[in-house]
Parts: structure tokens; C-alpha cells; sequence
């Protein structure tokens, strides 16, 4: 009848309401024997016994528990677990090779840039390792999203659920929201799982992953070797020139002490800003059906929680964008100085930066959890700049520009670096005919300047 109140978790059988409270039972009562490919879908797993053994052990531990916060630590797991899976110990060989191209590089940056050497020795990281060691700054990013899916969820699923569910569980909206919070806390570590196994360098992505000033630079030998074998270049070249963009990317994070705590804070200040459209969620929790839970996985990774950017949110991501920009555009620009000896390295170059512009599978994922793509859009036009600079001023007075945050150059100055190139040689921009028209009649209106006869 239409009076009839409906059923907030339909899905298949006669009663999927007590279905679904069976299944929360099962869970409070260790009980393990549930569909293994159900589950593993739910986490974004595969159907593989072990997977999926943690998986039922973390969501238990997640409805006794009597916290209110995500526990990130189960990302950290996940994360290091996947990436071990896929792992192949590099050769001595391997090791040798890289550890003397980090020693050239080194060396031959010296001449690109008067920016210090680092005081920490690079380190070489299996796949594992890099999860591990960035895990901190991933939950850094996804935490402000993490904490507003997961109190959406909990929203939702009180006003949906059957009264007594609630009943029998106690505190509901803590039990949803530590599920919810395991659930993205697993999704994040798939990701990062995922991208270990893509990653060469500790600075890949763009952003300054590592934390420490023990560690302040990385290569993961594996994927090092598996870039190179992509490519119909000797991997002598290819080591080399990676050795020299990781050891420039944290050569500038270190010179530029303020640089990670702005860039990190731009990102983090953006993710707080990001709120969960409920609407989808309302529709999860109506539409509920127990042998479909993957469906909460899907709603967290497919982006549709994250409504539409606002104007606000639209102008931080440019200002972060260029950001991004001015960091990759200044690597890429002594990166190619200091490799100018390479045969390949303009080879090489176009292929790191067709790989960064074309992202991967990872990469999508974390754009669809935190709602923000980390790749600059205006990379090219960024190292047109700094290439400008260069060519007009040298190599110090560029690199002097990232000594304060009020003096790197703008958005506007990525468009036309001709201003910016003035104000370091101390002249006046060269102005073409309409420009010295347009002042000539901006002169005559002020009185500047009298007319000529």
C-alpha cells in the first residue's frame, strides 16, 4: 500500500532487513564464513583467502570499537601488504648501478643549479618501503574527506535505519562511522598499494611524500628498471636521468624550508573544503542490499559523494595548480641542464612527461576519494619560464626566487614572464606598438606628458 512505510535495506530474500542485521551479528560474533568475493569486492580486493581474512578481521575490530576515529593504520597495512605482493628483490647489480647514478648525479647538478646538495643520503626503497614511509602524508590529504564521508554516512544511516537495528547495536552512528572510516581507510591503502608499484622516485607524484630530513630522497629500484624496459633507451640513461629529477626535486623542498609546509597546507586547506553530497548516500542506505556490499565501496570511489567544485574551491585549485606547476616546470628545466650530456635525454624527458600527463589507474582512484587531481595542468608553460629566466639571468638569481613564498612568480607571470624578467635585469620590458600607443594616450589623459606640436 502507498501508506506503507518502505523498507530503507530492500535487497533480495523475503526479510533483507534481518538479513542485513544477520550480517552486522555475524560480524560482532567473529564469525569469518561470508562470501569471500563479496568482501573483497567491498574493499576493493581481490578474491585472494588471506586478503580477505584481514579484511573480516579489521571490520570486526571496527564495530568493537569504542573510538570515533579512523584508524589509518589499517591503510598502512593494506598499502605495505599489496605492494609487497607484487615486489622482486633488485639485484646487487641493480643496486650498484643506482647508487652510482644518484653518486653522478649529484655531481653533474652542481653545475645546473647553486641550490646545496642534500645532507641525507638517498635511499633506495623497495615497494613496500615507499608505501610505508608515505603513508603519513596520504593521510594527511584524506583525512578532512575521510572524516566528512564518514560522518555523512553516519547522518544518513541514522535517520535510515530500522529502529530497532539501532536498538540492538546501541550507538548505531559510532558503529557506521567506524565501518565507513575502515571501508575508506582500506580504499586508501589500495590505492597507495597500487601506486608503489608504479612510483620510481620519492617525488614522483609531485608533492614532497617523504618526511624526515633522514629522508630526503628515494628511488624504488624495481620501478626504475621497469620504466627503463618500457623504453628503447639504454638503461644506463634512463637510471641517470631519474637520479637527477629526484635528487632536484628534494634538493628544492630542502632549500626552500617553507615550500612543503605551503604546498601541503594548500592541498589540506582545499580537502577541508570539500563537503558530501548526502543525496547519493540516501539512496545507498535506501537501496541497501546485503549481497551487493561492494555498492558503499563503489559510492566512496566512484567521486559521485563529492559534489561539483564551488567558485571558491575552483580559484584554490588554480593557485595549487600553478604551484604544482612552478615546482615541476623548475625540476624539469634543471633536470634537462644537468642531463645535457645524456644522447637520450630529451627522449627520456618526453617520456616521464607523457607518463605524469597521462597518470594511471592510482592516481584516478585518489582523485575520486580526496575530489583532487594533483597533476599541473600548465607544466609545459611553468618550464617555458623558468627556461626564460634562465636564458636572461642565469641560474642563481632563478633559483633566488624561491627564497620567500611573496617573491616565486604568479600565475600571471607563467602567462608572460616579461615583467618578471624586468624586475631581475633592472629594465624596463620592451613594449610593442600598441603598448606604447595605449600609453601614449593613457600619458595625454593624466597630463604626464604634454603634446607635441
Amino acid at each position: 500500500m502507498a501508506d506503507e512505510p518502505r523498507d530503507p535495506f530492500p535487497g533480495s530474500g523475503e526479510d533483507p532487513g534481518e538479513e542485513f542485521r544477520d550480517m552486522l551479528r555475524d560480524f560482532l560474533a567473529g564469525n569469518s564464513d561470508l562470501d569471500p568475493a563479496q568482501l573483497a569486492s567491498a574493499a576493493g580486493l581481490p578474491n585472494d583467502p588471506e586478503l580477505v581474512q584481514r579484511l573480516i578481521g579489521q571490520l570486526q575490530a571496527a564495530l568493537q570499537n569504542s573510538g570515533d576515529g579512523i584508524n589509518w593504520s589499517l591503510a598502512k597495512e593494506q598499502a605495505t601488504a599489496l605492494a609487497a605482493r607484487s615486489a622482486v628483490a633488485s639485484t646487487p647489480a641493480e643496486v650498484s648501478a643506482l647508487e652510482q647514478a644518484l653518486h653522478v648525479a649529484a655531481l653533474w647538478l652542481d653545475e645546473a643549479t647553486d641550490i646545496a646538495a642534500l645532507t641525507a643520503a638517498p635511499t633506495l626503497l623497495t615497494r613496500a618501503g615507499w608505501a610505508e614511509a608515505t603513508m603519513p602524508v596520504w593521510t594527511q590529504l584524506a583525512e578532512p574527506v575521510a572524516n566528512s564521508i564518514a560522518s555523512a554516512l553516519t547522518e544518513v544511516l541514522e535517520e535510515q535505519a530500522p529502529e530497532e537495528l539501532t536498538s540492538m547495536l546501541g550507538d548505531a552512528g559510532r558503529l557506521m562511522r567506524n565501518v565507513g572510516g575502515t571501508l575508506f581507510a582500506m580504499q586508501l591503502g589500495q590505492v597507495v598499494g597500487q601506486l608503489a608499484q608504479e612510483v620510481v622516485s620519492g617525488g614522483d607524484v609531485g608533492i614532497p611524500l617523504l618526511d624526515g630530513e633522514q629522508r630526503q630522497a628515494a628511488l624504488v629500484p624495481q620501478n626504475v628498471e621497469g620504466f627503463a624496459n618500457g623504453l628503447e633507451i639504454p638503461v644506463e640513461e634512463v637510471r641517470l636521468y631519474l637520479a637527477v629529477r629526484e635528487l632536484a626535486h628534494a634538493r628544492l623542498f630542502r632549500h626552500a624550508k617553507w615550500l612543503r609546509l605551503h604546498l601541503l597546507t594548500q592541498i589540506t586547506d582545499y580537502a577541508r573544503g570539500i563537503r558530501i553530497d548526502t543525496g547519493p548516500l540516501e539512496e545507498l542506505a535506501a537501496e541497501f542490499d546485503p549481497q551487493n556490499p561492494e555498492s558503499l565501496r563503489e559510492a566512496m570511489t566512484s567521486g559521485k559523494l563529492i559534489p561539483p567544485k564551488t567558485d571558491e574551491q575552483l580559484a584554490a585549485l588554480r593557485r595549487l595548480e600553478t604551484m604544482l606547476a612552478l615546482v615541476e616546470g623548475w625540476v624539469d628545466v634543471v633536470t634537462a641542464q644537468a642531463t645535457a650530456r645524456l644522447p637520450k635525454s630529451d627522449a627520456i624527458a618526453e617520456s616521464v612527461k607523457r607518463r605524469r600527463a597521462a597518470g594511471g589507474p592510482a592516481e584516478s582512484a585518489f582523485a575520486t576519494l580526496v575530489g583532487l587531481e594533483l597533476r599541473p595542468r600548465r607544466l609545459r608553460e611553468a618550464a617555458a619560464m623558468w627556461q626564460a629566466v634562465t636564458d636572461a639571468v642565469g641560474a642563481e638569481a632563478r633559483d633566488g626566487l624561491w627564497a620567500h613564498p611573496d617573491i616565486v612568480p604568479s600565475e600571471a607571470d607563467v602567462d608572460d614572464p616579461t615583467l618578471l624578467i624586468a624586475r631581475l635585469t633592472g629594465g624596463e620590458p620592451e613594449q610593442d606598438d600598441v603598448d606604447r600607443a595605449l600609453q601614449d594616450l593613457l600619458d595625454d589623459s593624466t597630463g604626464e606628458r604634454p603634446h607635441e606640436d
